[in-house]
């Protein structure tokens, strides 16, 4: 007999939560925005753990041994990647996550509602969600030479890949500047990929500048790619832009940031629940991470995520 679920109470035991710090988000400012954070917490009573150190491995590993040991909670501090560390470290258990962006591009925290600005308010939220117990959402999980990955946002291989692949390699400028001075670069060399893609048991070969599977809506810092996708429906969007003109496609991306490309002829956008990927010489980045080498096989896992929110 299947019993419904207690409700979520506020405990008065202490709640214990690791804080995971990438000092480096946004070229420093993670550093000021985990003392926020961190105070934000202690403030509402929680036991804080703080997690830092100077590498994203060496941070991974450490992150690892706390959830290992026991925390009620992770709360990571940082951008994209720092969300990408925490769903993999977390992505099947019922360990909750907690974010406080300070990152560039923050695409995750967007989704969910968080604030963006405020560290102090973000991890107060984080707090008020634990309380109540959080939501459920679902995590891309990527499967490539034996390796397997989780995502919470978009997976893409192809333009945009190669555009982090590009902004990733400079130290200058900051910002989103960075990412959009790496687009115009990219766009002068870029050329058309061909792929075969199988979606759902369906395969087909697809010429393409760029191939996406969402389970978020952005990338980029705010690039609407599917504006529709929910990352609690137990789907993902498989976003498809065809082969453009440079002169075409710099007039299509504008749109991108209001979700207005959708309907454009050379846009395509459809649901599935398992993708496979391949192309010759394409990278696959995953929330804004370097995951493999095509090809790569992808799958939703429906409410593999509790997320603070």
């Amino acid at each position: 007999m299947n019993l419904p679920a207690p409700a979520h109470r506020p405990s008065s035991k202490k709640r214990k939560i690791a804080v995971a710090v990438n000092p480096s988000a946004s070229f420093g400012r993670g550093l000021h925005a985990g003392d926020q954070a961190a105070a934000s917490l202690n403030a509402a009573g929680a036991d804080v753990v703080m997690l830092e150190t100077g590498t994203y491995a060496a941070l991974r590993t450490m992150v690892d041994q706390a959830v290992s040991a026991g925390v009620d909670a992770l709360v990571v501090v940082g951008g994209d990647g720092m969300v990408h560390l925490g769903v993999n470290a977390l992505a099947g258990s019922d360990v909750p996550l907690g974010i406080v962006p300070s990152g560039t591009g923050n695409d995750v925290a967007r989704l969910l509602g968080i604030p963006l600005k405020d560290p102090a308010l973000a991890a107060r939220r984080a707090f008020a969600a634990l309380e109540s117990g959080g939501r459920r959402i679902d995590a891309g999980r990527v499967t490539a030479g034996g390796r397997t990955t989780y995502f919470a946002g978009v997976l893409s291989a192809g333009f945009d890949a190669a555009v982090n692949e590009r902004a990733n390699s400079w130290r200058w400028p900051r910002g989103k500047s960075r990412y959009n001075l790496a687009m115009l670069r990219e766009l002068g060399t870029f050329r058309r990929i061909e792929y075969t893609v199988t979606a759902d048991g369906e395969t087909w070969r697809q010429g393409a500048l760029l191939i996406s599977v969402a389970n978020g809506q952005s990338i980029g810092g705010g690039m609407r790619i599917t504006p529709d996708a929910r990352p609690d429906d137990g789907w993902l969007d498989l976003f498809i832009v065809k082969p453009l003109s440079r002169l075409r496609f710099l007039a299509v991306f504008p749109k991108v940031f209001a979700g207005r490309h959708v309907g454009h002829p050379a846009v395509e956008i459809r649901r599935a629940r398992t993708v496979r990927l391949e192309a010759d010489g394409v990278v696959a980045y995953a929330d804004g991470e370097r995951v493999a080498h095509l090809p790569v096989d992808v799958d939703v896992v429906p409410g593999a995520l509790r997320i603070l929110a």
